[in-house]
C-alpha cells in the first residue's frame, strides 16, 4: 500500500549522488546477462521478491498457488518495510545493482529517477511479453511504466484521488457534503462547521515533513498539472499552480486548516479525536480510517473531491505503485513470471483488495462484485464503485521525474510561507520555480 511518509526528500536525493554507479557497471555488476523470452511454465530459478508490510503479506498469500503453475521457482517474499525498502533499493542500484531482490516493489514517485539515474538497473519487460497486457491497465497506468519504447514495470494500484468526511458532523452543521461542487463552495461550507467546533482539514504547515504538499498536488492533478510537464519542464508557477497554492490559502486565512505538524502520527491522532471532518486522501485511506476508528462506523462517507473551478474535473489518479524486476537478476524471466501472476490475473487481484484494501489498476479485477457492495462502515456506500468510475475517466500523464524530491522542497518551502508567513501564492511559487530551476538545470514553463 502507498504510504504519505515514503516520498521523503533526503532519502530520494541520494538518487543523483549515487547516479553514475550503475551506468559505469553496465547494469551488469558483474553478471552475464539473463536470457529472456516469452514466460512459460518452464521458467526456472530461485527469486527474491522486495515489498512492504500489507502487500508483502498477500504476495506471500499466493506464493503457493504460483508454485503450482510453476514448480521450477522457488519465491521467498521479503517484507523490507516502508520507508526502509526505498534506502536499500537506492544503496542497491548505487552499487551497480549488486544485493537486489529480483522483484521490487516502486512507487510512481521513485521509479523515474531509478529510470534516469541508474541505467539498466531495471529490466526493460518488453522481450518478456509485456506488452501483451498493455491495454489491461487503468488510463495512463503504462505510460507510467514506459519511457522510449521500453516497458520498466507493471502497474499494481491506482490510487484515485479520494474525499473522505466525517458525514455526522456535517449533518450536525446542517450541510449537505455531496452538494458541494467547487472548492469554493467547500470553504463556505466550512465555516458554518467551524462555528460547531470542528476544523475542515488539516496540513502540517510549517513543513515538518517532507510531504507536506499532499492536497496542494492533489489540487494540481485535478487540472491536469504537475510540477513538471511531459518535456520534463517546471510547471511549479503556472496558472493551475497559483489556483491550487491559492486555494489552500483561502482554507488557511478562514481558519479552516488544523495544523499537523509531525506529519502521519499527528493526522492520525486528529482523526481519533475528531477536530477534523475531511481526509482529502487518495483510494487507499479508507482501509487506515476502518482500522483507525472502528467505532465510528457508520459515520464516515466518501466521494470524489470538489472541482477546482465549476464544471472542472474531479477525478485523477494521484499516485501508483507497480512491480519491476531487476536488471542484475540472473533470473529475469523467474521474476517476470511472479510479476505477471500477480498483476495480471483478475483473481489474484480480488484476493489482495479484500485482504488489504489495495486498489488493483488491472480493470478487469473490478467485475468482481467486491468492488459493487454496500460499506457498512461507508454508510452503505458502494465505495469501490466511486474509485472504479474515476478510474474510467482519462488520466493526465504525471511525470515525477528524476526531480521530484527537489520538487518537493522547494514547494513545501513555498507552501509553508504562505500559510506561515502570509506569503502571495504567485510569488511564492515563482521564487520556488526560479530556485527549482537553478538547482536542475531544467526550463520555467511559463
Amino acid at each position: 500500500m502507498a504510504n504519505l511518509d515514503r516520498r521523503r526528500f533526503l532519502q530520494l536525493s541520494a538518487l543523483a549522488a549515487g547516479g553514475a554507479a550503475l551506468s559505469a557497471c553496465g547494469g551488469g555488476g558483474g553478471a552475464a546477462p539473463a536470457k529472456v523470452g516469452p514466460t512459460g511454465t518452464a521458467a526456472k530459478g530461485s527469486i527474491t521478491v522486495w515489498s512492504w508490510q500489507g502487500p508483502a503479506a498477500m504476495m506471500k498469500e499466493l506464493v503457493p498457488d504460483f508454485q503450482k503453475q510453476y514448480p521450477g521457482i522457488t519465491v521467498d517474499v521479503q517484507d523490507i518495510g516502508n520507508p526502509a525498502i526505498w534506502d536499500k533499493i537506492t544503496a542497491g542500484m548505487a552499487a551497480g545493482g549488486q544485493g537486489l531482490g529480483d522483484v521490487l516493489h516502486i512507487g510512481v514517485d521513485y521509479l523515474p529517477a531509478y529510470i534516469e539515474k541508474f541505467p539498466g538497473g531495471l529490466a526493460d519487460l518488453v522481450p518478456l511479453g509485456a506488452d501483451r497486457h498493455k491495454g489491461e491497465f487503468a488510463l495512463g497506468m503504462w505510460e507510467t511504466v514506459s519511457r522510449d519504447g521500453k516497458v520498466y514495470a507493471l502497474p499494481w494500484e491506482a490510487n484515485s484521488a479520494g474525499f473522505y468526511y466525517r458525514a455526522d458532523l456535517f449533518d450536525k452543521a446542517g450541510i449537505d457534503v455531496e452538494a458541494l461542487q467547487t472548492w469554493d463552495q467547500l470553504i463556505e461550507a466550512g465555516t458554518e462547521l467551524k462555528k460547531t467546533g470542528v476544523q475542515l482539514l488539516g496540513v502540517d504547515k510549517a513543513a515538518t515533513q517532507a510531504d507536506s504538499a499532499g492536497l496542494f498536488q492533489m489540487l494540481l492533478q485535478l487540472q491536469d498539472s504537475f510540477y513538471f510537464d511531459i518535456q520534463g519542464n517546471i510547471t511549479l508557477d503556472t496558472p493551475q499552480a497559483v489556483t491550487a497554492l491559492t486555494i489552500i490559502k483561502k482554507l488557511n486565512d478562514a481558519g479552516l486548516v488544523a495544523d499537523l505538524g509531525g506529519g502521519w502520527n499527528t493526522m492520525i491522532s486528529a482523526m481519533k479525536k475528531g477536530s477534523v471532518a475531511v481526509q482529502p486522501m487518495p483510494t487507499w485511506f479508507g482501509g487506515i480510517i476502518e482500522e483507525t476508528v472502528p467505532a465510528e462506523k457508520g459515520k464516515w462517507k466518501v466521494r470524489l473531491p470538489p472541482a477546482v473551478t465549476q464544471g472542472g474535473k474531479v477525478s485523477a489518479t494521484v499516485n501508483s505503485t507497480h512491480l519491476a524486476v531487476a536488471g542484475t537478476s540472473k533470473y529475469r524471466e523467474a521474476a517476470y513470471a511472479f510479476a505477471e501472476f500477480v498483476l495480471t490475473r483478475p483473481e489474484n487481484q480480488v484476493k489482495i483488495y479484500k485482504g488489504k484494501g489495495i486498489a488493483p489498476a488491472l480493470m478487469s479485477a473490478y467485475d468482481d462484485p467486491i468492488f459493487h457492495e454496500s460499506s457498512a462502515f461507508f454508510s452503505g456506500q458502494k465505495k469501490g464503485e466511486i474509485f472504479l468510475n474515476a478510474l474510467k475517466q482519462p488520466s493526465y500523464v504525471t511525470n515525477y521525474s528524476a526531480d521530484y524530491p527537489r520538487a518537493l522542497k522547494v514547494v513545501d518551502d513555498a507552501q509553508s510561507k504562505v500559510l506561515l508567513k502570509g506569503a502571495d501564492p504567485a510569488a511564492a511559487l515563482k521564487e520556488a520555480a526560479d530556485l527549482l530551476a537553478q538547482q536542475t538545470g531544467r526550463k520555467v514553463q511559463r
